[in-house]
């Protein structure tokens, strides 16, 4: 193979495009041996001795055209199987320790590439051989040090599995061509992930390869996501070695990037995201920009799916024709690469603790939720909390029981959400108690650090950051809403509390001029500089988010040396918007029940009514670096209108905000007309891809309600 092999990146797409992901024959296998060995007293060795017997039974399935393998298998199992999975999973009733995130993350792949598991091994002998037998943690260090063995044990098993399965495939092939394919294929499992990887295949081999081996978690049964990191970092080293020897063509390196590409969406189900980061600045400040940083850029377009959920980092110094590439898929109507800003994401994770180092290492834990790499257990989104939601429950019912001023008003409705989240910061941190009580991870834990160097495992706070971030859904329409009553109730004296509190129970139907009313007043994203405007509003909310925040600490575990964890906030929603919209009534925004709310950081729905310059302009009027947990401000351009002048006109608008601090823009570019006739003749638009609450998706395949709300999202013409 010496040119870019299109054909095969083609027919591995077509399969990928409706994948039947499932990973019930793992834990079926697990189950069964996990109750098996019941009698073993230690809970992690039962559970490693139970995932290394699945590791050996799990299917490796390998399909023509393949060549980065490693997935939930596709064939039918033997009758025998079958029935253990059955008998495993119907036996599997003992608790499952359902709080928490999991996969928020993206692991050390260096390690991995650096050392091989074997070589992982090791390092774990070294450490037991410096247990202090006097030290009266040595017992449980040790207990969780040969349970991480056993599971590398396990990985290492599995790729032989794949090695012979290729092997057995090559012996019954009669074209030349493939069975030497099946050849190579054995011969890289063969040798990763057990050893460190020497060329550019092996290096994507055994990556991808333990990224699968992790998309399991014992006693959880749970949808993974792992990203991979910054793979134009760790891959380069592979990549110039191999380029260098005459052993590797671009095209050849293009085709294996697109085929891992390709391969998340066979381990990953639909409604996630899951990815990787390009670009952004090493420790020093130097910007990252090579070869690899386009491929991967390229492979968006050459894969057209809905993974990888690929994020450029871009810096001052990112070069033109990298960011260019990018708006140049996006304007041909993918719905990545998101764009971020490294600045203000690095700046907000040095606020928060991270050393230069760290900082420059960060990942979209899934959309835009930014976690360290190779050294945290995050949990995102814990809790989403409904912001219009929270203020409807400080609405009076009645005017006797209304504030006096809107001062009065916001200091309720902000006292309000303070409880709240204080609530949920405390019953987070009893989940986190829950979780190192009844689970345990030993296999991740030997590629998140510090739990190896601690003796640790990774549900019992190993890792060496361990925040919670609650996202806060529906900024936009909290503050029209705020600007809405100010205007109305308290300067204008148009409207009491109690009629609107009887408008809002009837969604309005009774009084559909007061709706009519509060629709033509100004909304966040006009750029409007007044010290009270819907601007403002959400400046306001966003600081007292933060400081809020700051205020929290949670603690983990006993084993953790006393180290608080992190309450960090987020501004994003995936699809919480669609869902808190459904539970939630008409508001005082002008917004109608069941509608869903603001879809990220940006203004609402429809209500960018001077253009894309002001909503920058708006949506950049307040402090993006405090939220880590991830903002997400969505913004569509008709596809239609596009010209050749539109691409400077984008790189502008796009430049603008991250200038001004804007931490993640994301971009559709498309058309009303488009989207009505996927929702018509939905069989011709099954890969139509479009970018949500800060994740991608199936167009055809989201609900009603969502398809609504991204048609109404206001189309830019540039």
């Amino acid at each position: 193979m010496q040119q870019y092999d299109k054909a095969r990146i083609d027919a591995l797409r077509e399969r990928a495009l409706k994948p039947a992901v499932s990973y019930d024959e793992f834990y079926g296998f697990f189950n069964a041996a996990f109750l098996e060995h019941s009698g073993n007293p230690s809970f992690k060795r039962r559970l490693a001795e139970a995932v290394k017997e699945a590791y050996s039974r799990w299917t490796a399935d390998i399909e023509p055209g393949e060549l980065i393998v490693g997935r939930p298998a596709s064939s039918p199992h033997s009758p025998e199987d079958e029935e253990r999975i059955r008998r495993g999973n119907e036996a599997a009733r003992f608790s499952h320790c359902a709080v928490g995130q999991d996969s928020h993350m993206a692991v050390d792949y260096p390690r991995l590439l650096n050392l091989g598991t074997s070589g992982i091994r090791a390092l774990i002998d070294g450490y037991l051989a410096d247990l202090d037998p006097d030290d009266p943690l040595s017992v449980r260090k040790e207990d969780f040090y040969l349970a991480a063995k056993t599971c590398l044990e396990g990985v290492e098993i599995l790729a032989d599995r794949y090695a012979d399965r290729a092997l057995s495939m090559a012996a019954a092939e009669s074209d030349p061509r493939q069975k030497a394919e099946y050849e190579e294929i054995a011969r890289v499992c063969r040798r990763v992930p057990r050893n460190p990887a020497e060329t550019f295949r092996e290096a994507v081999q055994s990556a991808a390869f333990v990224t699968y081996a992790l998309s399991v978690k014992p006693l959880r049964p749970s949808m993974l996501q792992f990203q991979l990191g910054h793979p134009d970092r760790w891959l380069l080293p592979f990549y110039e070695r191999d380029r260098a020897a005459g052993i590797l063509t671009d095209e050849e390196a293009q085709t294996l990037v697109d085929c891992l590409c390709v391969q998340i969406n066979r381990r990953v189900p639909n409604g996630l995201s899951c990815g990787l980061m390009v670009g952004g600045s090493l420790p020093d400040g130097s910007t990252v920009s090579n070869p690899l940083t386009r491929m991967f850029l390229e492979a968006i377009r050459q894969v057209s799916l809905v993974y990888p959920s690929v994020g450029l980092c871009v810096t001052d110094a990112t070069p033109e024709a990298d960011l260019e590439l990018a708006l140049e898929i996006l304007a041909e109507g993918h719905s990545h690469p998101a764009l971020f800003g490294d600045a203000t994401i690095r700046r907000g994770l040095r606020h928060y603790g991270l050393t230069e180092e760290e900082a420059a290492e960060y990942i979209h834990s899934t959309c835009v939720e930014i976690t360290p790499v190779g050294c945290s257990n995050v949990w995102v989104a814990s809790p989403y909390m409904n912001l219009p939601g929270e203020l409807l429950a400080v609405f009076p019912a009645d005017d006797e029981d209304a504030p006096a001023d809107m001062e009065e008003f916001i200091g309720r409705y902000f006292a309000h959400i303070a409880a709240r989240i204080r609530e949920n910061c405390r019953r987070e941190s009893l989940n986190r108690y829950e979780r190192a009580k009844y689970c345990a991870d030993p296999l991740l834990s030997c590629f998140v650090r510090d739990c190896l160097e601690r003796g640790l495992d990774i549900e019992e706070g190993g890792a060496r950051y361990n925040w919670i971030m609650p996202s806060f859904v529906g900024a936009a329409n909290a503050a029209d809403a705020l600007y809405a009553i100010r205007t109305l109730v308290y300067e204008n004296h148009e409207v009491t509390f109690a009629d609107w509190k009887q408008a809002l129970d009837t969604d309005y139907a009774e009084d559909p001029l007061l709706l009519a009313r509060i629709r033509a007043l100004p909304k966040y994203g006009s750029d409007d500089r007044d010290p009270s405007s819907p601007d403002a509003y959400v400046k306001r909310i966003a600081e007292f988010l933060a400081a809020e925040c700051e205020k929290h600490r949670v603690p983990l575990t006993d084993g953790d040396d006393g180290r608080p964890s992190r309450l960090i906030p987020s501004l994003f929603c995936w699809i919480m918007h669609d869902h808190f919209g459904r539970a939630t009534g008409a508001t005082p925004d002008g917004r109608r029940a069941g509608f869903p709310l603001g879809d990220g950081s940006g203004p609402a729905q429809g209500r960018e009514a001077k253009g894309p310059t002001a909503s920058v302009l708006s949506s950049t009027s307040w402090e993006h670096w405090p939220f880590i947990g991830g903002v997400a401000v969505n913004m569509k351009f008709s596809k239609s209108l596009f010209t050749a002048d539109s691409l400077p006109v984008m790189k502008s608008i796009v430049k603008t905000y991250l200038t001004r601090g804007g931490f993640e823009l994301q971009i559709n570019v498309t058309d009303r007309e488009t989207l009505e006739r996927a929702r018509i003749c939905p069989a011709e638009y099954e890969d139509l891809v479009v970018r949500i609450g800060g994740y991608s998706d199936y167009f055809t395949r989201l609900s009603s309600t969502m398809q609504e709300e991204v048609i109404l999202r206001t189309e830019h013409e540039i």
